[in-house]
């Protein structure tokens, strides 16, 4: 039996049953959209005003991974499952080093999380970090509004009046255009040296004594573009056999290929990818260079790279239940994504070929080059906490460095 090494069951207990009878001051607060409507609820974490673009999630978990997740700079994030906080909070899930979402809309917060591995609430971590959350929403109508109306931008605050608040939605600086990619990217090269191992429950059966799977010999070198990395790509890519040295998204072509990689890795991230023209020039270079794949923003760079365009979806795509065909195969998985814009497929050059097609709407999904050893994928294969059906890209990115040796 797993126990934690944190606080005793004894001790927890104890900790629980002094909390005050109502522990969360109740704020009043306001969710405007810059279409005019509103929603009542209450605030938690912080106080104030934030604005944002705001879209929903479809996924039943994760919402650490989400709020962690880089490529949720600049928006606000609505959960359509309607509990969220059950589990707590805890450094291991992060998907970085700090929450990113500049809002988070729910049905109902749960006050008291019920989890061994939980070191803080949803609540008390929102309030280090200064996130405003809103919760008592009605994120049905919610999400419905979104779907019909599309994708906009919105406030949440606990001090100003309906008018003021609609106003300032309508204020804010729209998705189009944006560049946050420079705000999450890494400002020191660093070499991946994060905890990577698989976990696992230990057996008799299988001799396995420990809850972590050993890693497998380093037998590639690889660089990173961080346009907004999440850590489990890099956990991925090392559970695959590669050494990542990470850096920073405005790092020359040249500085790159002078560290004689095996291959480039082009991250997630988030924003307006044809507002990032800067990392295309560098990014164009490197093709034909250097085995290249690439993961969400790193698949919409590289259709700008190929001479391609990209749009912005109605309402995005975000959950943990896409599915996904590949198209040489007609396998069907199931994916998690998070984006908002796409690949417009009548826009490619006619040496790129499209392997992958979302099956809700038919966009890209994923690509290939018949000249050079290039690929990208719109979806996450590494998804935390999944599902995992495509992790098999990353075994494909070094069966790729392979064949281009």
């Amino acid at each position: 039996m797993l126990s934690p090494d944190r606080e005793s069951l004894k001790e927890r207990l104890a900790r629980i049953a002094s909390l005050p009878s109502n522990p969360r001051a109740l704020t009043n607060a306001i969710l405007a959209l810059e279409d005019g409507r509103t929603f009542c609820g209450r605030a938690f974490g912080h106080t104030g005003t934030t604005s944002g673009e705001i879209c929903f999630n479809t996924s039943m978990t994760g919402y650490q991974e989400i709020i962690t997740d880089p490529s949720y700079r600049g928006q606000i994030v609505t959960m359509t499952y309607p509990l969220q906080g059950n589990y707590g909070v805890n450094p291991e899930d992060a998907e970085s080093s700090s929450p990113h979402v500049r809002g988070f809309v729910i049905g109902e917060l749960c006050e008291l999380p019920s989890n061994w591995r939980s070191q803080q609430s949803l609540e008390e971590y929102f309030a280090e970090h200064q996130i405003i959350g809103i919760d008592d929403i009605d994120t049905r109508a919610l999400t419905k509004h979104l779907r019909s109306q599309g994708a906009m931008r919105a406030v949440i605050s606990t001090e100003l009046s309906e008018e003021e608040a609609v106003q300032a939605a309508k204020d804010a600086p729209p998705m189009e255009g944006s560049d946050f990619v420079q705000e999450v990217s890494t400002k020191e090269d660093y070499l991946w040296e994060g905890e990577s191992r698989k976990w696992t429950i230990p057996s008799v059966t299988t001799n396995q004594e420990t809850n972590y799977l050993d890693l497998p010999p380093v037998k590639y070198r690889i660089v990173a573009l961080d346009f907004g990395i999440k850590y489990n790509i890099l956990r991925s890519l090392r559970q695959c056999g590669f050494e990542v040295e990470v850096v920073n998204c405005r790092t020359s072509a040249e500085s790159i290929l002078a560290k004689n990689p095996d291959g480039v890795f082009l991250s997630n991230g988030p924003g307006d990818p044809a507002a990032l023209s800067y990392i295309h020039e560098e990014v164009k270079k490197l093709i034909g260079k250097v085995p290249l794949f690439g993961i969400c923003l790193g698949h919409q760079i590289l259709t700008h790279c190929f001479g391609g365009t990209t749009y912005k979806l109605k309402f995005g795509h975000r959950g943990g239940n896409h599915p996904v065909k590949e198209l040489r195969s007609g396998r069907v998985a199931i994916t998690a994504q998070n984006h908002g814009f796409a690949t417009d497929d009548s826009s490619l050059p006619d040496f790129i070929e499209i392997t992958h097609l979302n099956l809700n709407d038919h966009t890209v999904e994923g690509m290939r080059s018949t000249k050079d050893p290039v690929f990208s994928v719109q979806h996450h294969p590494e998804a935390a906490p999944g599902p995992n059906d495509d992790q098999v890209f990353f075994e494909e990115f070094a069966k790729l460095i392979e064949s281009a040796k």
